[in-house]
């Protein structure tokens, strides 16, 4: 008690000194979203101690109440704590993404450690385990929802996770392993993206337009520099090197995972996935390795029948270089895709203007799902690129807000994601509090007088991220623990890949691909090529996805990051007891060679480079993108059969899927969509890796 009033004092100080702190209440104002306006620096580390010292309390008061534990003044208690904490998180974390600039990269690194302290001392708290487990132990007579039972049992796993079983040394040893993990792989991030400003800097084209570059460059000198510069990023030495803090993050996450009883990350990591184990996901990922690298080798064999061509042109010498290396797979790709489709982007982007394909994935979400989007102009938002939406039910109640936030920065990190500013939940008094959403690409911008015309790639993105936007808006769970994406993370692209398979319907593309200077609607004779073409090029785009799948699990199927010194990955240096450190670059190359990795085609991400797994939650889960697509493949199957727009699946989909978060097991919220098991071969076949 005496805790808690101090706390109230301080906080009545804090208003009295500073009553602009904007992240010490709720957010009224501003349609309940973050007041970015009012927003300063120096408010994020104040509300930071502040929401965790409320928190702690929060705890404190559950483990001071002399009741027998229930659900509600133990895990409800919790779930409902940390208000100020996720506030100012929420922004915080968002923005040092979006719009990372020194100064808030330096809060960031200050907090995480404290956050992660934080979070050891709530879950490896005794008296606090002692409540949850009397819970857990009694869970099936305790006549709980479904929903409670999968927030117990989160909100159990996540004791185990942090070592409640360890003695103090253990413990002890695991909180020094969280902090430092948590700044190294915020390291690794800020590295990355300081790797991506000096490519973009040197080259001219920013990381995002690497692709497209590649394939419309004919200049072979200089594909091979953009190849071995992109390729190269996090390894070139100097301070934005990645290989040493790959070694460091692998070295604790191994110790971590051995202190908790397990023999490798990936067995920690896997333990409460879909697929539970390395071996399942190692099964799972052969099996698409293998068509997909069979049909990789027939692609190449039609790109060098042009090369050849081109040597016979004089434009490529006659001699065994003129051969498809991996810095000529994008451009003789288009080549072949011209050829074959008579299609190229630059006859399918006028018709792809970013506004009109953002109107086609809300006016796609409007006929599934009822929803409706209503622009709000005077909104505050925290960069001039961003965008605000208020997201209405059919009946016109409040489904949430969307922040779309699409054009690249020196200061935004590479890729697309979706991500709360703010979660939904019911509170005890049984008022849905609706979420804060938003959606982050780094799509082509606009250019002189022409507005932002997107390529086919970055029109299926938005589709996906915006998937992942409406399994956060449409979210109806009562706790936290379990709202909106919080989901297994081999599910969590369920919601985003089923919403690319609507992009190129063609009548999808009828509402919203018109030419920016005609309006004229696409040609049915150009949704046709982009339709016949849409298997096109599927070997190599699986192949590298399915290595970097594989690449991942390898790092986190190792016990130790020291190996024999005459091992084909040693590094010359030291490890311990005659054993030598892994280098990095020798490990990916001993494991491409091993997985059967044709040359001419490198992971989707590199070691040095591969922010999903080093500072991006995918680690050991990097193969839940292809896990998810089976899922999706097969559920849009439903779709095509009782067509695109049928209602009957739309509101099945959104009810059972969309709707439920983490409330329930995945494979069951799936079987009650669908009525029945996921077949394992809907990829293939929609990869045209399969008949």
């Amino acid at each position: 008690m005496k805790r808690i009033i101090i706390i109230l004092a301080m906080m009545m100080s804090i208003a009295g000194c500073n009553k602009v702190n904007p992240f010490l209440f709720e957010w009224k104002n501003n349609y309940g979203m973050p007041p970015f306006e009012e927003i300063r620096e120096g408010q994020y580390m104040l509300a930071v101690k502040m929401g965790m010292r409320q928190q702690a309390s929060d705890v404190d008061a559950i483990i001071a109440n002399a009741d027998e534990p229930t659900f509600e003044n133990t895990i409800a208690a919790y779930d409902r704590s940390g208000g100020t904490l996720d506030r100012v998180t929420g922004v915080l974390f968002n923005l040092s993404e979006t719009d990372g600039i020194p100064s808030l990269q330096r809060i960031v690194e200050k907090v995480l450690p404290m956050l992660s302290e934080h979070n050891d001392n709530i879950f490896m708290n005794p008296y606090f385990f002692e409540r949850v487990k009397y819970l857990h132990d009694r869970k099936d007579s305790l006549d709980l929802t479904r929903e409670q039972q999968m927030v117990l049992d989160r909100i159990y796993r996540r004791f185990e996770d942090n070592g409640i079983s360890l003695d103090e040394a253990g413990k002890s040893r695991l909180k020094e392993i969280n902090k430092e993990l948590s700044s190294l792989e915020y390291r690794f991030g800020n590295n990355l993206l300081a790797e991506n400003n000096a490519f973009a800097e040197r080259f001219g084209i920013a990381v995002s337009e690497y692709v497209r570059e590649m394939s419309v460059c004919s200049d072979r000198t200089r594909r091979e520099e953009l190849f071995k510069a992109y390729s190269s990023r996090g390894s070139n030495g100097g301070r934005n090197d990645t290989r040493d803090l790959v070694l460091d993050i692998m070295r604790l996450r191994i110790e971590k995972a051995q202190l908790l009883g397990y023999d490798s990350p990936a067995d920690q990591i896997l333990s409460d996935k879909m697929a539970h184990d390395a071996a399942t996901v190692d099964a799972f990922l052969e099996r698409i390795f293998r068509p997909a690298i069979a049909k990789a080798e027939e692609e190449i064999m039609d790109m060098q029948a042009i090369m050849d061509e081109d040597v016979v042109a004089g434009l490529l010498p006659a001699d065994s270089t003129s051969v498809i290396r991996p810095w000529d797979w994008f451009y003789y790709a288009e080549r072949v895709r011209e050829r074959k489709y008579a299609l190229n982007e630059a006859e399918t982007r006028p018709y792809f203007k970013m506004e009109n394909v953002r109107e086609g994935v809300f006016n796609n979400a409007h006929r599934l799902y009822g929803l409706n989007f209503e622009k709000l102009d005077s909104v505050q938002v925290y960069h001039p690129d961003v965008e605000a939406f208020r997201v209405t039910d059919a009946d016109g109640s409040l489904i949430g807000y969307l922040l779309t936030d699409y054009f690249p920065r020196g200061t935004k990190r590479g890729g697309a994601w979706m991500n709360n500013f703010l979660p939904q939940y019911i509170d005890r008094h049984g008022e849905d509090h609706r979420p804060v959403i938003v959606n982050v690409g780094n799509f082509s911008r606009p250019t002189g007088d022409t507005p932002a015309l997107l390529t086919l790639d970055e029109t299926a993105t938005m589709f996906h991220e915006f998937g992942h936007a409406l399994h956060g808006l449409l979210s109806k769970c009562t706790y936290k623990t379990v709202s909106g994406t919080s989901v297994a993370r081999d599910f969590v692209e369920l919601p985003s890949q089923i919403n690319e398979n609507w992009a190129f319907q063609p009548e999808v593309l009828a509402t919203y691909a018109r030419h920016y200077k005609t309006g004229e609607v696409i040609p049915d004779s150009l949704v046709a090529k982009i339709n016949a073409a849409s298997k096109f090029n599927q070997g190599f785009m699986t192949t590298e996805l399915a290595a970097a799948a594989i690449l991942d699990m390898k790092w986190h199927e190792l016990t130790s990051v020291e190996v024999p010194a005459d091992s084909p990955y040693a590094s010359d240096t030291p490890g311990e007891d005659g054993k030598m450190l892994i280098d990095p670059v020798k490990f990916e190359e001993y494991v491409c060679s091993a997985m059967g990795l044709i040359d001419e085609i490198i992971p989707r991400y590199r070691t040095t480079y591969f922010n999903h797994i080093f500072n991006s939650g995918y680690s050991a889960g990097y193969y839940s993108y292809l896990w998810a697509e089976v899922l999706d493949k097969d559920a849009f199957e439903l779709f095509s059969k009782r067509g695109i727009f049928d209602r009957r699946t739309a509101m099945s989909f959104r009810r059972n899927i969309l709707e439920k978060g983490g409330s329930d097991d995945p494979m069951v919220l799936y079987r009650r969509f669908r009525g029945a098991e996921p077949d394992p071969s809907a990829l293939l076949r929609a990869r045209g890796l399969s008949d």
